[in-house]
């Protein structure tokens, strides 16, 4: 063997080496040549430092936690503020991040080389292919790779390297492992350290080569970090904002949210990096009928085995829940859908806000229209409807690029996932549509755009019933009844921002008729009429509600009719109804009616008018407080009907919450929350729910008196705020006679104070 070692040329200063080691590492490094060749020689020139220094390994790896999330904007996640070894680094695609390298030895680029894999974690086979394996190798400063993802060393010190990674701006968005190789360059093999914990890999509306990059800075503090915002509920006359708490950076939000994202929607790895496909499978994910997802429906008036939707106050207590058990939380209504896909879409770092669209029309015929039948008692046939006009509807609009359509498809893109209709998949789950798709009336575009264009502009056609042999009359048609105050919160203020130009151009405008013909015949539909009214101009009807009304007072419903006529006077026989209803347009227990006939003579103006009392309502009311006022009228010998409805809602008082402190990190902060009993009998089993910056759970003060008439509820609390800057307390209230009164107070919290001064 000496003899065949001798037959290769090295230095001489190399000849004291021990002849059997040098060869063994050499034979090694150049196996398949020197078995090819049976050890011809071959000049090779050796240096003896490359085979006495030690292979470089690594000891250690620092995040740096603090660094990367003051860069990203991810330091108020838990995951990232945890003062212990269950941190996690959560970091945004598309942007450079840093982490330090504790070494064995220094390092030496001529000698040493450097590889970072990455992987998806949970994936058993992680390939180049499907974007779940990413090797790349740590380049030295100044040199560029034009892999994917890309690492360079940004510092070198003693036994210490800072690398900067800048993950692809179109990656996985998930949790990613990461592996780091180190080898000497003049050997084979590599020694792999693994990074102790996985980190999350997010969207990010800051890098402009991310589908959901979102320009400006306050937009982007809107609709991707601010915890907390209003949502709409009410109806169109009597708008009511409620406070919604995002919490979307809280205890097990994330690791909610991909669950939801890859184990309940099943987004396949080809798809986790596209928002189009992420948003869509969330919308389905976020209920509970087709895969036991996150908050189960209830629109019944029965909640027991779970809470009533009007009780939640954010998402937080929901996700939280359904992470720990992985059943369906008990139970949402539509804002509650929406206020939860709003947390899971700004934890995964996808711009998002909450659209609140009044009378909306829930369109299950796919015609574009919404059609009532009438019996003679100015009754809606509920056996013969199967559409329906909710009071309100709330949804969700995210930002992205469609890359799938026409550039002027992008932007904001409405997701929902509230179980209304299933989608074209048979699954329950609606959008992405786009914002602007549905303004040109373009329904054939994906997802669901006809849905989501009749929800915002279908036509009202009221038709009469006089039995299954006789015509349909039309006695009502209402073109701009549907879509109307389409709200979101304002950027950076607590106020509301109508948004329904948007979605459609102004009422009866010809832009807005031509949308509609254009949906109609993209959609293969028509406008069935029987046949009009004859017309008839001489008695002019307004039908009023005198609106504003706090629950307990008495309200009433009033038709004006006027008689143009100079020369006849006609007898009207007018029916008007009050029942109650639920947002969703589902008619609940008559009120009152009244049914009157009044001589208008010529000139004249005459009024009808229904007064209802506290004591006629009040045993009722719906969770909503809502009411259906209807009113038909009918002139004698002219064969005239006019048909009047509308939606009332009497409105609650406000809790109005005092701060007793100022405001700052790490210290207690005092607070009240109080309003007046309206109603004319006592309140009973009362209790307050309070969420606020600091608390980790939601509070449940319970009174230990009755609230009596005209008395204050009032209670007291505390709370230690964590982070400076905009913070929110929410309040609600209940009593077996009063229940959903919320309110609400924004406002700064200050740094804490310096040496405790």
């Amino acid at each position: 063997m000496d003899s065949v070692f001798r037959s290769f040329s090295w230095d001489d200063e190399l000849a004291v080496a021990d002849p059997r080691t040098m060869f063994y590492r050499f034979y090694d490094r150049y196996r398949p040549f020197n078995e090819a060749h049976r050890f011809r020689p071959f000049p090779y020139r050796f240096y003896w430092e490359d085979f006495d220094v030690p292979v470089l390994t690594v000891a250690d790896v620092d995040p740096c936690l603090a660094e990367n999330g003051v860069n990203h904007r991810t330091s108020r996640y838990d995951l990232m503020a945890r003062q212990d070894d269950d941190a996690r680094l959560v970091v945004r695609r598309g942007q450079e991040f840093y982490v330090h390298l504790s070494l064995s030895r220094d390092y030496d680029p001529n000698i040493d080389g450097i590889s970072l894999v990455f992987t998806v974690d949970g994936v058993k086979k992680p390939q180049l292919g499907h974007g779940t394996l990413v090797p790349t190798p740590v380049l030295y400063p100044g040199d560029v790779s034009d892999g994917p993802w890309r690492a360079t060393i940004d510092a070198i010190s003693t036994n210490f390297l800072r690398l900067k990674i800048v993950p692809n701006a179109n990656a996985i968005i998930g949790k990613w492992r990461m592996d780091i190789d180190t080898r000497n360059k003049n050997l084979d093999g590599a020694v792999s350290f693994s990074m102790r914990h996985p980190f999350y890999l997010i969207f990010n509306p800051w890098s402009e080569e991310d589908a959901v990059y979102l320009e400006g800075e306050d937009r982007r503090q809107e609709y991707v970090l601010a915890e907390d915002g209003l949502i709409w509920r009410g109806s169109y006359n009597r708008l009511r904002p409620t406070v919604w708490k995002y919490s979307q950076f809280e205890q097990h939000i994330l690791d909610c949210a991909l669950h939801l994202m890859t184990k309940v929607g099943k987004v396949r790895i080809s798809g986790r990096n596209d928002p189009v496909v992420i948003s869509r499978n969330l919308s389905a994910a976020v209920n509970s009928p087709d895969d036991n997802g996150a908050v189960m429906g209830n629109w019944s008036d029965d909640f027991g085995g779970g809470t009533p939707p009007t009780k939640w106050l954010g998402s937080q207590k929901i996700l939280q829940q359904y992470y720990e058990t992985k059943k369906p939380v008990k139970y949402g209504q539509c804002w509650v859908f929406a206020g939860v896909l709003a947390t899971v879409c700004r934890t995964l770092g996808l711009p998002c806000r909450v659209v609140t669209n009044y009378a909306s029309a829930h369109d299950t015929q796919n015609s574009l229209t919404v059609d009532y039948f009438v019996d003679t008692e100015g009754r809606v046939m509920e056996e013969l409807n199967s559409d329906s006009i909710w009071n309100f509807h709330v949804w969700n609009e995210v930002w992205m690029q469609r890359l799938d359509l026409a550039p002027d498809c992008s932007g904001w893109q409405v997701i929902d996932a509230t179980p209304q209709e299933l989608s074209d998949d048979d699954t329950y789950r609606c959008g992405p549509a786009s914002v602007a798709a549905v303004k040109k009336g373009e329904v054939l575009r994906p997802y669901d755009n006809a849905f989501l264009f009749a929800e915002v502009n279908a036509d009202k056609v009221f038709w009469r019933y006089n039995g299954p042999t006789q015509p349909l009359k039309l006695i009502r048609k209402d073109v701009d009844g549907i879509g109307q105050f389409i709200s979101t919160k304002a950027v950076g203020q607590w106020a509301r921002e109508d948004i329904t130009h948007a979605y459609k151009y102004p009422e009866r405008s010809e832009e807005e008729r031509a949308v509609m013909l254009r949906a109609l015949r993209q959609n293969q539909s028509s406008f069935s009429r029987y046949y009009l009214n004859e017309e008839f101009n001489d008695i002019m009807f307004d039908f009023e509600l005198r609106d504003d009304i706090v629950i307990g007072q008495p309200f009433s419903v009033v038709l004006m009719m006027k008689n143009r006529s100079q020369d006849i006077e006609y007898r009207v026989s007018v029916i008007l109804r009050v029942e109650t209803v639920t947002y969703i347009g589902r008619t609940g227990d008559p009120v009152k009616r009244l049914n009157v006939d009044r001589l208008v003579r010529p000139g004249a103006l005459e009024e009808v008018r229904l007064n209802v009392t506290w004591e006629e309502y009040g045993l009722r009311l719906m969770d909503q407080c809502a009411f259906n006022i209807a009113c038909l009228a009918t002139v004698k010998d002219t064969n005239y009907e006019y048909f009047g409805q509308d939606d009332f809602r009497v409105r609650k008082p406000d809790i109005k919450i005092v701060i007793e402190d100022e405001p700052r990190v790490g210290e207690t902060l005092h607070a009240r929350a109080k309003f007046r009993n309206p109603l004319p009998i006592p309140l009973r089993k009362c209790r307050f729910l309070i969420e606020g910056p600091g608390l980790v759970e939601q509070l449940k003060l319970k009174l230990a008196e009755p609230v009596e008439v005209d008395a204050e509820a009032e209670c007291s609390f505390s709370m230690v705020p964590k982070f400076e800057g905009r913070a929110t307390i929410a309040a609600k209230f209940y009593s077996r006679e009063l229940e959903d009164v919320d309110g609400f107070i924004n406002f700064m919290v200050k740094p804490a104070t310096a040496n405790g001064e």
